[in-house]
């Protein structure tokens, strides 16, 4: 492995000058969540002619640096430790207003650095998503431009806004997941609505999906195997959580729609005091169905609050599983019934808020049926027991999660340093080619209080697993720069 510690203080060097030219105390048009979600708070006005429309809006710009280490306890031909680092940004404008009416759209920009002789492309691991692999593969390139954000939103109907085109999906089973260079992003309209007290519904529609290292759209449940000696497989839905078995050839020969949308919606409803509701659902028409229930309730008491939750999830296969199996790697070895992707989710959590410290202890099981199907970047276990890159919903798999947040209640940027603890116990079936796993987090956030546009991350995350010589650690470290 050999490590280009020239371009990574580069990278460092060209945000920190651009930070020092740009530094204001104020705080910027828009910051950066603990979630990688943006919160835009400036935002364009209303306007009542065609030209201010475009004359009002506002710009938002984001300059970013994400290095990646992945080093592995034992080097092996399929086991590489490596280093690759990436540098890029954002540029995302806001018409203002007009008759209920507005557009945005968003440029996006990656360049990675790695050495392909030493860390071959097919070895990176977290890092993998700076660049388009099948770009690579094909081309040699190692930069990505995309147009992620293109869509038109409508505001005229009471307490409901509608978006067409190409957007960013925060709903339980979809999310940006903003954690690389470039966010996961679909094509489709989205309609979210209020009107009901104390009840938000949000329902979703879409054709396309574009994960984070993907150059051009591609089916939102469909894993391209149609030409893999030309590596096919890395241009359509090739996430860590795809189902490998619903590809091109076996939806093809079981006379399946290669190109379903997804239909997905969330519902929460807040009308009983202290207690929150939340459904969601997803639907890929003759294929996969999902629903979700979840209740959360708080209980405050002198100084410090207590809040159970619980969480259940069904999965209905309406024709997946016979083209594909049970298991979504489609080795169905260990599976009751290896042609069922019928299956089930329980989990529980006790969330302790006391000041400045938030601690959360969470429960996950998947019965022994078949893994939950979910790759668009929303996770099943989210808040209860996910940690960084961790897929814990293969079947008969029972996780368990203590995590610590310090300083996580700070509201726009973090002047003060917010710290992520977390251990995760995954009790995994081995006779499903699986293995226990202890995985050990830590993670910190802050903008820096001179330079509070600037906000830096470090990601810590070591697995120790029964599998023999496959304990590694995964570190990453952030740069950002909101203007």
């Amino acid at each position: 492995m050999k490590i280009n510690t020239k371009l990574s203080t580069a990278a460092v060097v060209v945000l920190l000058a651009a930070c020092a030219l740009n530094a204001d105390e104020s705080l910027s048009k828009h910051t950066l969540k603990a979630n990688y979600q943006e919160s835009y708070n400036t935002k364009p006005k209303s306007v009542d002619n065609l030209a201010d429309m475009f004359q009002e809006g506002i710009f938002y710009g984001r300059l970013r640096s994400n290095t990646f280490l992945y080093d592995w306890e034992k080097e092996t031909a399929s086991q590489n430790s490596h280093i690759i680092t990436a540098i890029g940004g954002s540029l995302v404008y806001k018409t203002a207003t007009l008759g209920d009416v507005d557009f945005t759209a968003g440029l996006y920009y990656s360049k990675a650095f790695f050495d392909e002789d030493d860390d071959p492309v097919t070895s990176l691991k977290s890092g993998k998503d700076v660049l388009s692999r099948y770009d690579f593969a094909t081309g040699g390139d190692k930069s990505m431009a995309v147009l992620g954000q293109a869509y038109i939103s409508y505001k005229g109907l009471p307490k409901t806004e509608i978006r067409l085109g190409r957007q960013l999906v925060e709903t339980f089973y979809t999310k940006s997941n903003d954690t690389k260079m470039i966010p996961n992003t679909f094509d489709g309209a989205l309609i979210e609505n209020k009107s009901l007290p104390q009840t938000s519904v949000k329902i979703a529609y879409l054709t396309k999906q574009k994960l984070r290292d993907h150059t051009s759209s591609h089916s939102v449940l469909m894993y391209d195997n149609s030409d893999t000696a030309n590596k096919s497989t890395w241009n359509a839905n090739d996430d860590s959580a795809m189902h490998k078995g619903l590809s091109y050839t076996a939806l093809k020969a079981a006379g399946k729609d290669t190109d379903a949308p997804l239909i997905t919606g969330d519902i929460q409803n807040k009308s009983v005091e202290n207690l929150t509701i939340n459904a969601s659902f997803y639907n890929v028409p003759e294929l996969l169905s999902q629903a979700m229930g979840e209740l959360n309730y708080k209980m405050k008491f002198d100084g410090f609050m207590l809040s159970p939750g619980v969480r259940y999830i069904k999965q209905f296969d309406n024709g997946a599983g016979s083209v594909g199996g049970a298991a979504y790697d489609g080795i169905t070895t260990g599976y009751k019934d290896p042609a069922s992707l019928d299956s089930q989710m329980i989990a529980a959590r006790l969330v302790g808020v006391y000041k400045n410290l938030k601690l959360n202890l969470g429960y996950s099981q998947v019965l022994d049926e078949a893994d939950l199907v979910t790759p668009w970047r929303g996770f099943p276990t989210a808040g209860y027991t996910r940690s960084m890159a961790r897929y814990n919903w293969i079947a008969n798999t029972k996780s368990y999660r203590a995590e610590l947040m310090i300083n996580s209640n700070q509201a726009g940027a973090y002047k003060d340093i917010v710290t992520q603890l977390s251990i995760l116990h995954t009790d995994a079936d081995e006779s499903k080619g699986q293995f226990d796993e202890n995985f050990y987090y830590v993670g910190f956030i802050q903008n820096i209080p001179s330079f509070i546009d600037l906000q830096w991350r470090l990601r810590l995350g070591y697995a120790d697993t029964k599998k023999i010589d496959t304990d590694s650690l995964d570190a990453r470290f952030e740069l950002n720069y909101l203007f």
